[in-house]
């Protein structure tokens, strides 16, 4: 029996990091291939060990674009959805979780159904609208698009977390004198502060990634970092070497960011699985 639990425990292990190993590799051999020549970078057989390293790639992607510009760009649109999501789904997740109707459930399905229309089947009115409204390559304009695409996972993930809530323990506040607003802040954000942090993780996550509506609705004053890479291919071809160092410098700030927010996306992501 031992000898078999070690033997199980060895395969977990080992396939733990063969799929850990698989899912980085991408990366990897993104951030290798950035410190090689565009020859170097073309070769076939690829050379993993035996090349000229040099940073000339970085040096080159600074010259021609403004790095500063696109990574605020990305930071502002990524926290500010996030922030006017939430502002938007905790008392919509609070209201279905705690104050549920007839029609809660369907409303649910709706909210989801959202994210399964196709994007492009909305772009040319939602593009017309911002002609209209002046907020096409504007930073508000943008940040409502990212908001709205996201709000559907942001409500779901909320209303997951608030349905662990014990009532109970509203109500007790409510005994106590509080109002609506103290029985968010101090009573149900410290109970699912982990999933409020999770979802959070996840939408900025969610945001700094989307691709389609960045580069449809902004041209140079709003562009976030996708727009960024996405400029490194031409009609001459892509320079695989620079749009790995392109690539590079777009992905740091988010894999850093959710390297040390693991902690809390783990445990909102395990929120209500024991009790």
């Amino acid at each position: 029996m031992t000898n078999n639990k070690n033997y199980q425990k060895t395969l977990f292990t080992f396939t733990g990091w063969f799929v850990s190993l698989l899912l980085f590799f991408p990366i990897f051999w993104m951030i290798h291939t950035s410190f090689k020549t565009e020859l170097d970078a073309f070769s076939m057989p690829p050379s993993f060990f035996f090349f000229d390293a040099t940073l000339e790639n970085y040096g080159i992607v600074q010259e021609r674009s403004n790095y500063f510009h696109f990574s605020m760009n990305s930071v502002i649109l990524s926290f500010g959805s996030t922030f006017l999501g939430l502002l938007i789904a905790i008392p919509a997740a609070l209201a279905m979780a705690f104050r549920p109707s007839k029609r809660t459930r369907g409303t649910l399905l709706w909210i989801l159904s959202t994210k399964m229309m196709p994007p492009v089947g909305v772009l040319v009115p939602l593009y017309l609208i911002f002609r209209d409204f002046k907020l096409l390559d504007t930073r508000i304009g943008l940040t409502l698009v990212l908001m709205m695409i996201n709000l559907p996972i942001i409500v779901w993930m909320l209303y997951t977390y608030f349905k662990e809530v014990p009532h109970p323990l509203l109500e007790a506040a409510r005994l106590d004198g509080a109002n609506l607003w103290q029985e968010i802040r101090h009573v149900l954000v410290p109970i699912t502060f982990g999933g409020i942090a999770s979802t959070f993780l996840l939408s900025v996550i969610f945001a700094w990634n989307e691709a389609f509506w960045t580069l449809n609705l902004t041209a140079s004053d709003a562009a976030p970092l996708t727009a960024f890479i996405a400029s490194y291919s031409s009609p001459e071809g892509l320079f695989w070497a620079k749009l790995s160092a392109a690539s590079t410098m777009a992905v740091a700030p988010i894999l850093m960011f959710g390297w040390f927010s693991q902690r809390q996306l783990v445990q909102g992501m395990t929120f209500g699985a024991v009790k």
